[in-house]
């Protein structure tokens, strides 16, 4: 009977790991609500209002919490290293026995030594990596700072299939830096974390368990 719920529940663990969300490096929360006005709004005319004015022809740019933006993701890193050391060592002994008197062994009178020693050492290492990171996501103002600067933060899920697949982005944003549509370049937000997760089974595919590990830590490879 015990073994029975002990298998029970590891499969019960089992399909819960299928829908586990993915860890992620973005802060702040994923979206804020817009800030409810503390007052009642002005009625100082039957058609213009000041509380809710906004100009006709104004630059619709995020300027509030609550408001929205789009990021434009346009990531890409390349770094290259190349090292190379070499040395070399070269010995040599040339030695001779000179004239034995009064001693035995004579035989080995004018025996000559040579030794010879060489070493020789030679290593290369190159690295290469380059990551690229492209798209778009609409992101949440959660907080306006003292100087203006805007704290964004968004997450966009897609489902795909048995998997789901996550987009996440936080930083900050100075507001000279949005463009035409609301927009602003990725490479212009501070502080930005940007990660693209998945909840298939990809990213455990490619990670060693940790009794591989502990089995390999063993074995002198």
């Amino acid at each position: 009977m015990n073994t029975l719920r002990l298998t029970g529940a590891a499969m019960l663990l089992g399909l819960a790991a299928c829908g586990t969300t993915p860890s992620s490096i973005v802060e702040h929360p994923r979206t804020a609500r817009p800030e409810v006005p503390t007052g009642p709004a002005s009625a100082n005319g039957a058609i213009y209002q000041t509380a809710s004015y906004r100009p006709m022809f104004e630059d619709r740019r995020a300027r509030h919490v609550g408001d929205v933006l789009t990021i434009v993701i346009n990531e890409k890193t390349q770094a290259g290293k190349q090292a190379s050391s070499s040395g070399s060592k070269t010995s040599e002994v040339d030695s001779s026995i000179s004239a034995v008197t009064g001693l035995p062994l004579k035989m080995f009178q004018g025996l000559n030594v040579n030794a010879g020693a060489s070493n020789t050492y030679d290593d290369k290492s190159k690295l290469d990596s380059s990551n690229s990171f492209s798209g778009s996501i609409t992101v949440t103002v959660i907080e306006v700072l003292a100087n203006g600067n805007l704290v964004v933060a968004g997450e966009k899920q897609v489902a795909l299939d048995k998997g789901t697949e996550y987009v996440r982005l936080s930083g900050v944003v100075h507001p000279d830096t949005i463009q035409a549509g609301n927009t602003v370049s990725s490479t212009r937000v501070a502080d930005a974390r940007i990660e693209y997760r998945t909840s298939a089974k990809f990213d455990e595919a490619e990670v060693m368990s940790w009794l591989a590990r502990f089995f390999l830590s063993f074995i002198p490879l």
